[in-house]
């Protein structure tokens, strides 16, 4: 990637994250989070074609890359995420923002949503399920449950052993094979995943994401009751909410955004046919145009 500035910043949560930015400063700021197992390289694609007009906000997120990584699962809730979100905002003197979230940086977005931050406008979401849907869909669909069976893989103690036993290359083409055409990344792009991969203490941290997170993910062919907090009136996602799905996502599979619209007061869902879940490299164009539209149609930039 080219023409990104990266900054250490110390926030209040006690970690300190690595952060990539481009484009003008005094554009309107968009704040992007990655997912699992990446970094701020998720939006590398992404960066030529906003930076002409957006400040572009681009962390590594605790445990990823070249942020800090604490050891303990705990630090890996859900909460503490979100905190670093705010804190990050906060360390920037942010009062207006747009938060686009992928995977499980998609995740924190749904959550830091509903805190109802104020400075939180605007809400983009590529191949991140909400928190509602997913954990039902994990208990009462079949499909959507054996497609997240590698959820309890990544929990299973000692699996941060695992890429160095298969050889980081292997683990690494086991790890995108069937989502991405593995002849579409570059051997540049492949060794700078493994280095961040492969960092003492970071692969370990990247797996406390799934360790630290309450989301029930059940054995197939097991009964499970839904958890108390589907159960109940569940808030809805108050600013305007842009979605952009790859559709052969392999891993959430469409049924994520069936219902959605009763949860999101301003929903906008764009569908794309010819990608699967990592939709920002593998289509940028499909994520950037619709992204220009909508901040277009909500603020006039």
């Amino acid at each position: 990637m080219t023409d990104l500035t990266f900054t250490r910043h110390p926030l209040a949560t006690g970690v300190t994250l690595n952060v990539a930015t481009a484009g003008p400063e005094d554009g309107p700021a968009i704040v992007f989070l990655h997912g699992f197992p990446e970094s701020h390289r998720t939006w590398r694609k992404l960066v030529p074609l906003l930076s002409d007009k957006y400040r572009l906000i681009m962390p590594d997120q605790r445990g990823f890359a070249g942020s800090d990584a604490p050891p303990d699962k705990a630090d890996y809730a859900t909460d503490r995420i979100v905190a670093d979100l705010f804190a990050l905002v906060d360390r920037l003197g942010l009062d207006d923002f747009t938060l686009v979230g992928h995977d499980w940086g998609g995740a924190v977005s749904w959550a830091a949503a509903l805190r109802n931050d104020p400075r939180l406008k605007r809400l983009v979401i590529v191949n991140a399920p909400h928190p509602v849907i997913f954990q039902k869909s994990l208990i009462e669909d079949s499909d959507q449950r054996a497609a997240s069976q590698y959820m309890n893989a990544f929990r299973a103690p000692g699996f941060e052993d695992f890429p160095a036993r298969i050889g980081w290359e292997a683990f690494f083409d086991k790890s995108f094979e069937g989502h991405v055409d593995l002849a579409s990344i570059s051997p540049e792009e492949k060794a700078d995943y493994i280095a961040e991969w492969s960092r003492p203490g970071t692969f370990a941290a990247m797996l406390n994401w799934y360790r630290g997170a309450g989301v029930i993910v059940p054995q197939p062919g097991i009964e499970v009751p839904l958890p108390d907090f589907l159960l109940r009136a569940f808030p809805s996602v108050k600013v305007p909410t842009l979605v952009v799905w790859g559709m052969r996502d392999k891993a959430l599979l469409p049924l994520q955004f069936e219902g959605l619209d009763a949860l999101v007061d301003d929903l906008t869902l764009v569908r794309v046919e010819d990608a699967g879940h990592f939709l920002p490299w593998e289509k940028p164009e499909a994520v950037a145009g619709p992204l220009r539209t909508f901040l277009a149609s909500h603020t006039g930039a």
